[in-house]
């Protein structure tokens, strides 16, 4: 297998590495900004609030099954609504978004906070039950959910960013795949790290926003208050592990399956090394070979017409 084989077995790694990597840079870009509709519909949770707000105008119109107009968190909760209450709140991984319901049924997103690195979401902030004296009024429930969420969301960040710059090393790193084996290797072990803590921070992702949807559903499920995950980033978040995990096997695999040598170089040198036959040089002095009588060439003596004398093995002249 030649340079251009050898190519085409590194483009399918590196094709599932860019992949991978897409998949990653749209969940950092996901609630990036107001101004992007697509961009604004990924996102890890929403909290919709539009059914609780429908029906408070005042503290004396409150109608909703299953509550108590004398509820502290509903008085609470009333005052936010009747100050900056959106309809819906977006969470993404570094801030989160608010907007309201349009025409169409849709949310219309009117702002985006600023973006902060281990951003976590805090309703009692965010919703301005601080100003309102009703932070002792959060049940214990959703105050150790809130709690346990603020330090995970470290985590998660933390292993979304290693995956980050592991996959995009692994990118760059590749190219060198493409002209030794040993450029695979280090590039499989690249590929091992992007992929476990993508898995990792795919998974925590999951596990706390699917918890805290829960914990949000059961506190405020009384005051028409839903949280939901959010499928898109879902979608693409697991999709980045399959292409992550799916590369690293191809890098393994180009590691000890393709190899850069060219078919005519290996058979060059097999043809340098196969032995000569042999071949048996005819001496004139010998008799004939291989049954062929072309012409023998007998034994003569060499002196002519010499007198006979004993052998002398170091006399070369009849002077001495």
């Amino acid at each position: 297998m030649g340079k251009i084989g050898r190519f085409a077995c590194i483009f399918t790694p590196m094709a599932l590495s860019l992949a991978a990597f897409i998949c990653l840079i749209l969940v950092f870009l996901g609630n990036w900004s107001k101004g992007d509709d697509n961009l604004t519909s990924i996102y890890f949770m929403k909290a919709d609030l539009s059914e609780f707000r429908s029906n408070v105008s005042s503290l004396s119109s409150i109608n909703i099954p299953g509550t108590d107009i004398d509820d502290d968190l509903l008085s609470a909760l009333t005052t936010a609504a009747n100050n900056n209450l959106s309809d819906t709140y977006t969470v993404g991984i570094w801030n989160y978004c608010s907007g309201n319901d349009n025409s169409t049924g849709g949310d219309q997103i009117t702002y985006c906070s600023g973006r902060k690195a281990s951003f976590w979401f805090n309703p009692v902030e965010v919703w301005g039950l601080n100003q309102t004296g009703a932070e002792e009024l959060i049940p214990d429930k959703l105050d150790d959910g809130l709690k346990i969420y603020k330090k995970v969301a470290n985590w998660m960040f933390a292993a979304y960013t290693v995956a980050f710059f592991a996959t995009l090393a692994q990118l760059l790193v590749g190219i060198f795949a493409i002209f030794s084996r040993w450029g695979s290797f280090v590039t499989s072990i690249i590929a091992s790290v992007a992929t476990l803590f993508t898995i990792a921070a795919s998974a925590t992702a999951t596990a706390l926003y699917g918890t805290l949807v829960g914990t949000f559903n059961s506190v405020f499920k009384a005051y028409n208050i839903k949280a939901s995950l959010g499928g898109k980033m879902m979608a693409i978040t697991w999709l980045a592990v399959a292409f992550s995990v799916a590369a690293g096997l191809f890098w393994v695999l180009s590691t000890c399956c393709c190899s850069g040598k060219s078919e005519r170089s290996s058979r060059k040198m097999t043809v340098e090394k196969t032995p000569y036959t042999y071949e048996r040089v005819h001496s004139p002095f010998g008799g004939p070979a291989d049954q062929q009588t072309s012409g023998t060439m007998p034994l003569r003596d060499m002196q002519g017409n010499k007198a006979q004398t004993a052998y002398e093995p170091f006399r070369h002249d009849n002077r001495v």
